[in-house]
């Protein structure tokens, strides 16, 4: 079997297969000769953010000189992106090394009468025996849905969780309320584990914090006050601190998203609870990370952000509106926008209409069969919008569009549903302008 044979089956593994019990993915680890044993896991649960604090915390342990490896969901491009050992994503020889690995493992546990993982839990023991073979000193696991029957909460010891913020979303699944997603989320706190989580929600915290007492986890709440925005650029964000790592500090970010800082600072406090002595060197290693697909400007004036339920949108609509400041007097505001079936997708574009200030809207499907179609959503757009909107049949035709109808003093904004942002970046690949 080679690689894309490989990619082929795992994925085919969505249509069949089954989510099982914690014990199933325990027993399914032990098949693979207990891969998790003897790591150190932190383990980050959460709605919005967890894959940016992930992503930071994995800078700053590999700053530290820790041979870490970071797991993480959903891809943008290609598979091999949710398996990092170090900070590169697995090679393909190595990821058809364990996919074979992995698949012999499985076959043994068919022939014992265990059925076979489903799709994300497959890739976890994959990632678990990668990290293994690599000899990863840290592992950080990101939750792939909720956090209490995640695969990722079969590792009983971890020596940090971690849960960023928590929003109304996959509330088919969750729960209704935003107490019930809390509970799920919650789900991954252990005994005398510590705890560091995202404080804004009253009504989230209270849930965190009483699973915590409950658990006697050590639990370290981050309010907005714990950080203060100072300069915003086209470029980049400054923001301060005031805390337990250093008395007053400012931190630099390569990112205009005011929603970074909240993930960042719950970096830091992970990375200190982990390292001893926090180093000078946090501060450069910070400014230089950069996550993508997260108000990233893969082109000059042309941004990709993950924004994909109406937690995550409201909070990139305050950076887009904070940009529009910035911007000359006759710049326009060029929206792309597509989503998934399963989301509030009107909600959102009600939120998009009355907060951001476009002067055009583009729709579109996404290739997903999960994918909006793009006539309902030009029907939502038009009537909340205050501007043209224009529907696009598929992705490559409206990327094309809008960069057609850009010019050098504009900005175009593409989010709604990460599988848009996929989509997105490989069309740019292949083009020479925008």
């Amino acid at each position: 079997m080679n690689y894309e044979e490989a990619v082929s089956y795992i994925n085919e593994l969505q249509m069949f297969a089954r989510k099982h019990t914690l014990d199933h993915t325990r027993a399914f680890l032990s098949y693979l000769g207990t891969p998790q044993e003897k790591k150190k896991m932190i383990h980050v649960a959460g709605t919005n953010g967890k894959g940016s604090v992930c992503r930071y915390l994995q800078a700053l342990l590999i700053g530290e000189g820790k041979r870490t490896g970071l797991f993480t969901s959903p891809h943008l491009m290609t598979i091999r992106e949710r398996i990092c050992i170090g900070e590169e994503m697995i090679s393909k020889r190595r990821f058809l090394t364990v996919f074979e690995e992995t698949l012999e493992a499985v076959r043994k546990m068919e022939t014992d009468g265990l059925s076979h993982p489903t799709y994300f839990e497959f890739l976890f023991g994959m990632a678990m025996k990668a990290f293994d073979d690599a000899k990863m000193e840290y592992i950080i696991l990101e939750t792939g849905l909720g956090g209490r029957l995640d695969a990722t909460n079969s590792i009983e010891h971890p020596v940090l969780t971690v849960i960023t913020s928590i929003g109304m979303d996959h509330t088919e699944i969750l729960g209704d309320t935003i107490e019930k997603i809390a509970t799920e989320k919650a789900g991954i706190i252990k005994p005398g584990v510590p705890l560091i989580c995202d404080a804004s929600d009253e009504t989230v915290q209270k849930v965190l914090r009483k699973t915590a007492e409950n658990a006697g986890a050590p639990c370290r709440e981050i309010s907005e006050n714990a950080f203060k925005i100072q300069e915003i650029t086209k470029k980049d964000l400054v923001f301060s601190t005031e805390n337990r790592y250093d008395d007053t500090a400012e931190w630099k970010l390569r990112t205009t998203a005011l929603y970074q800082p909240m993930n960042v600072v719950l970096a830091l406090e992970a990375a200190a609870c982990l390292i001893e002595t926090p180093k000078a060197s946090w501060y450069q290693i910070l400014a230089g990370v950069v996550w993508k697909g997260r108000m990233e400007e893969v082109r000059p004036g042309v941004i990709l952000d993950g924004a994909h339920n109406l937690a995550a949108v409201r909070v990139f609509t305050d950076s887009v509106c904070k940009q529009r400041e910035l911007m000359p007097k006759d710049g326009r505001v060029i929206v792309l926008f597509s989503a998934v079936k399963e989301k509030d997708y009107r909600e959102m574009i009600h939120l998009i209409c009355r907060e951001i200030p476009a002067d055009l809207f583009v729709v579109t499907q996404i290739s997903a069969s999960r994918g909006v179609k793009a006539e309902e959503m030009k029907a939502d757009f038009e009537q909340w919008a205050n501007c043209p909107v224009v529907e696009v049949d598929t992705v490559e035709e409206a990327v094309r569009y809008v960069c057609g109808q850009k010019r050098e003093q504009d900005r175009i904004y593409c989010f709604g549903s990460l599988y848009l942002v996929g989509e997105v970046e490989a069309v740019l690949r292949e083009a020479s302008e925008c």
